[in-house]
């Protein structure tokens, strides 16, 4: 989920104005026209084919065991969507249909929590997500499991982390990561002093120890939304630059850097710290797709995967899909 937003829009107008130039022209890419890698990146992709249930914001997504894929999002006890084929979505009730009143102390008493995690290993999914009010870091990441992510399925398994005002940091945006050497890590965090990073236990998917990295800031500017994907000797570190949550009027991009290391340092492709305001830009609002991020990245069988939510001109926040490719130096484009 998200947290207060002062960014100007103007560059993010320039740029769609300079889009909208483009499509008009023709240069402009359809993931559904082609799923070949562009020959020219002259404009940022519109969103591939979706129908069905696409109404979301924050999603997240899983491959299930039998090849289909279950989506999670931010909403009234964490909303669930499933498919069959990545294209047509189904409403598949919450996760949480009772409520969530473990977690009332951070939301104010409402049922409605953020940001959920989802990820299936050992047997099971693991679900993080987050409870908070708007623009408060009195917050806190919870994890649930379900062997079958069906509605009413999942047990809370508690508290793993929480921000206090005190705190310089946001338990918000949760992302688990598992990296080659099989270690669990947790990365989240929005605006404050940026993204972080905690070890987990792998046998219970609670947090371990005090470890405590710092992955990813601007300063106290506007990023959240990490999530972490390795492909390649590499660890990409995907996050959202500046405003969500205003509709058509979000400028809400996606941002990359990698590591060799889960931990970092991580860097964009011109060599800047990502904990020095790096990202290279890689997705952001063109036409009448505002808001583009909150990313979700997935290894499937055609590609990598590229989830995310945008808002449509009406101000409606919608389910976008793309791919991922991978230039000659390694960097990913979305397609």
């Amino acid at each position: 989920m998200h947290q207060f937003r002062t960014r100007s829009a103007g560059r993010s107008r320039r740029r769609q104005v300079a889009v909208a130039l483009l499509v008009a022209a023709g240069l402009a890419i359809s993931p559904a026209a082609s799923m070949a890698a562009p020959s020219v990146v002259a404009a940022y992709p519109n969103p591939g084919t979706v129908t069905g249930s696409t109404g979301v914001h924050d999603p997240e997504v899983a491959k299930t065991p039998s090849g289909g894929y279950l989506l999670a999002h931010t909403g009234n006890g964490i909303t669930l969507k499933t498919s069959t084929d990545r294209t047509r979505w189904n409403d598949a009730g919450a996760a949480f249909p009772n409520g969530v009143p473990w977690a009332h102390a951070y939301t104010n008493n409402s049922n409605h929590v953020w940001a959920p995690d989802i990820t299936y290993v050992n047997g099971r999914y693991y679900m993080y997500y987050s409870a908070s009010t708007f623009g408060s870091n009195r917050s806190a990441i919870f994890l649930a499991t379900s062997t079958t992510g069906a509605q009413g399925s999942w047990t809370n398994q508690g508290l793993v982390v929480e921000s206090r005002t005190s705190d310089n940091w946001n338990a918000i945006d949760p992302n688990l990561v598992i990296d080659q050497s099989g270690r669990w890590y947790l990365s989240l965090g929005s605006f404050w002093s940026g993204l972080k990073m905690i070890r987990l236990d792998a046998a219970t998917g609670k947090r371990s120890g005090t470890e405590f990295h710092s992955i990813a800031g601007r300063g106290g500017g506007a990023i959240e939304a990490p999530t972490i994907h390795y492909r390649g000797g590499y660890y990409y570190l995907f996050v959202s630059f500046d405003a969500c949550c205003q509709g058509a009027s979000s400028t809400y991009r996606v941002m990359v850097g990698r590591s060799t290391s889960v931990t970092g340092p991580y860097v964009d492709r011109a060599g800047t710290a990502m904990n020095s305001g790096g990202g290279t830009e890689i997705l952001a609002g063109h036409g009448s797709i505002h808001g583009p991020g909150h990313q979700a990245v997935i290894a499937d069988n055609d590609a990598d995967a590229f989830f995310y939510h945008y808002y449509t001109d009406s101000g409606a926040s919608r389910l976008g899909i793309n791919l991922l490719g991978y230039d000659s130096a390694g960097w990913p484009y979305v397609y």
